[in-house]
């Protein structure tokens, strides 16, 4: 599916396409030139790892919100919230809010005051320098293995989709060449200017982007409001089939007659308005909301070096404390922009979503392996998911799949004892649980699973069809390249960070130079850039269709044991030194054995709040039984000033009851979140 349309006829551009593209050259060539003039100067190490020490709070503040949205937020929470979650997705966005305040105040002094380069340092000071060293391999591997080259991946495939994977002046305009292009873009302006090139270009590019959502929320708002009756009546059916909910007619005719878009989205959306979903949602249930989703928050927020690297290079605490209340004031604004649009998107273009989910790339694929495998015997080492829409609105399909995978998995079934989609999950639980006792070639394994609407599609629905050419789409073309660059150049400097401050200098070349560390800081920036590069396009593979849901879950391994260690240490002055590496090893072990044999249903955030509860039992019983023989006193090695910013601190105040409110007006009280909870909790342990 083309996501985008630039050019009318292909070669041929329209003055309103050329318009579009010397905006979108221009973006960039602005980005890379500020980011590089406003670090000319810069000398030695602190100045290229930490900015000199010496940011703003209106650079940390747009700098945070660049370095953290990517076309991840733009394609992936949009197409949550055209999905059955709504707006309960924007809890990774007002949760963040509150865990920023809760790092400016009580995570950066801590960090501040030891004058550290790096979050693992700080594992150093508190427990040994084996925590460090675990905890730097393990970030730095992760940033270069895992995180540039999703960011690089997603953002080379929505651009080779738009240029349809064509061949322009000889160049292959595919995913190989975007993915170079974004590295090389990035790496340039982080090689000469550090941490504080990204920050200024940050500012551009953050302020593109908050800009730019509130283009396509216009655009869309206003294209709701001007819908046909069709269309209305399109989208009140398609409401009914994906949620159940049945929409009064009262209300239908109601919209029917209302030109205002704002009306129109309450009713169309009325049964997604809500930040609370039951226990048992697999996405963002009620439990994750109340423990689970807070550790990839703060872990995120307050323990992730591209994102704690900007409040590191602070010029005092005070101007730390602001830039994050900032940056916590704008994630209240984000929902507004990414989620709210992906609502719109879904009652205007719902077709167009159910269409794309049904082409070659998507659905086609699976369902050619099906036919090929389903009357072969020899073949019966794969099952096929699906989700509800797919078994709405193809229920034959998705019966003769049952059927299929209850004979792959030798089960007998009765069709008709559950409704299709429960009676699937039930097969592949149940061959889960199988595959755990079986030789790894008799294991039978889950195809990619079959989905009724291709939710991801939402927001580039929108800019294909409201944005329009002549100046708006190429700015909006220009601020998501923009959130990639952003992004990857955060992990690039933050990843090199590491590598010289933890390990080179720490165990390579102890007395190394300002000169020699900013070299091997450089140097890291170019080969971390050219092996995410050529890793990225193997992400686009059809049997390594799962990698994206890998990626998600990836922090669940080591974020509750990162969290649980310094929450513990700050907390626990007499937490000895043995609690830092058993908290990194037991971590990793203890989600292992929940996802893969003991709890493997669960939602991947519960999982995460059981592993974290764990390390904290297990540190305890340490602090009991071998407590520090003296109290931990931290020692400062800092020249800034540690004073905590009055201001900051009343509007960081304000952000938090502006959170409550959006919480309280938001939650459905209605609905009971807890049915059947005890009951299955019993079984759990019953079996």
């Amino acid at each position: 599916m083309k996501l985008f349309t630039l050019f009318a006829d292909v070669p041929v551009l329209t003055t309103a396409s050329m318009i579009d593209l010397v905006i979108f050259i221009g973006f960039i060539i602005a980005v890379v030139t500020i980011g590089i003039g406003m670090s000319r100067g810069s000398k030695g190490s602190e100045s290229y790892f930490l900015a000199g020490r010496g940011l703003g709070w209106w650079l940390i503040g747009f700098s945070l919100i660049a370095a953290n949205i990517s076309t991840e937020q733009f394609v992936g929470m949009s197409g949550s919230a055209a999905n059955y979650v709504g707006l309960a997705i924007a809890s990774y966005e007002w949760m963040a809010a509150v865990t920023l305040i809760i790092v400016g105040f009580v995570f950066l002094p801590q960090f501040l005051k030891a004058g550290i380069y790096t979050i693992p340092e700080f594992l150093e000071k508190r427990y040994n320098r084996f925590s460090r060293t675990f905890m730097s391999l393990i970030m730095m591997i992760t940033f270069v293995t895992v995180n540039t080259t999703a960011v690089i991946y997603s953002g080379a495939k929505v651009y080779s989709t738009f240029f349809d994977n064509q061949t322009y002046f000889g160049i292959p305009f595919d995913i190989v060449t975007f993915s170079w292009l974004i590295g090389i873009l990035a790496a340039t302006y982080v090689f000469f200017g550090g941490l504080k090139a990204c920050a200024w270009a940050d500012l551009l590019q953050g302020s593109a982007l908050i800009l730019g959502g509130v283009i396509v929320l216009v655009f869309a708002m206003n294209a709701l409001g001007n819908a046909d009756t069709k269309t209305i009546d399109d989208a009140v059916q398609t409401v009914t089939i994906q949620s159940g909910t049945v929409i009064s007619e009262t209300d239908v005719a109601k919209i029917k007659e209302s030109s205002s878009g704002s009306e129109r989205f309450g009713v169309l959306n009325a049964h997604k308005l809500r930040m609370n979903l039951p226990w048992h949602d697999t996405v963002l249930p009620i439990t994750a909301l109340m423990l689970g989703l807070w550790i990839p928050n703060l872990y995120y927020w307050g323990l992730n070096q591209y994102i704690m690297q900007r409040t590191l290079g602070s010029r005092s605490l005070a101007e730390g404390q602001k830039g994050i209340v900032f940056a916590a004031f704008m994630k209240l604004v984000v929902p507004f922009i990414v989620v709210f649009p992906g609502l719109i998107a879904f009652n205007l273009f719902s077709s167009d979503m159910r269409e794309s989910a049904f082409t070659k790339e998507n659905n086609g694929v699976v369902l050619e392996t099906f036919e090929s495998v389903k009357n072969n015997p020899n073949s019966q080492r794969k099952v096929f998911p699906f989700d509800s829409d797919f078994a709405k609105i193809e229920p034959n399909k998705a019966t003769e799949i049952v059927l299929y995978n209850a004979a792959a998995a030798q089960i007998k079934i009765d069709i008709s004892a559950h409704n299709l989609l429960e009676q699937n999950k039930l097969i592949i639980a149940e061959i889960t649980r199988k595959n755990a006792t079986l030789p790894k070639e008799d294991r039978i394994a889950a195809e990619k699973q079959l989905m009724g609407y291709d939710y991801d599609a939402a927001f580039p629905l929108l800019m294909s069809k409201l944005v329009p050419a002549g100046g708006f789409r190429g700015f909006m073309l220009a601020a998501m390249l923009g959130a990639v660059i952003s992004s990857l150049a955060s992990m690039l400097n933050a990843a090199s960070t590491i590598f010289t401050m933890d390990l080179y200098k720490e165990y390579l070349h102890h007395k190394a130079s300002d000169k020699t560390l900013v070299f091997v800081g450089r140097f890291c920036v170019l080969f971390f850039t050219i092996t995410s590069c050529l890793i990225a396009p193997m992400l686009n593979r059809p049997e390594l269709g799962g990698v994206f849901h890998f990626i998600q879950e990836f922090q669940g391994f080591i974020s509750p044991g990162i969290l649980a260690v310094f929450l513990f240490g700050f907390a626990s002055k007499r937490a000895p030194a043995i609690c830092g590496p058993t908290a990194l090893i037991s971590s990793p072990i203890i989600y292992a054995l929940l996802k893969f044999f003991l709890l493997p249903d669960l939602a991947f955030l519960d999982r995460m709040a059981i592993t974290f509860i764990s390390v904290l039992i297990v540190l305890t019983v340490f602090r009991i039984t071998m407590p520090r023989s003296t109290p931990y006193e931290p020692v400062s090695k800092t020249t800034i000033e540690i004073k905590t910013s009055r201001g900051a601190l009343i509007c960081g105040l304000i952000v938090l009851v502006l959170a409550a409110i959006l919480y309280l007006y938001f939650w459905d009280f209605d609905t009971p979140m807890f049915n059947g909870f005890l009951d299955s909790f019993s079984t759990l342990f019953t079996t």
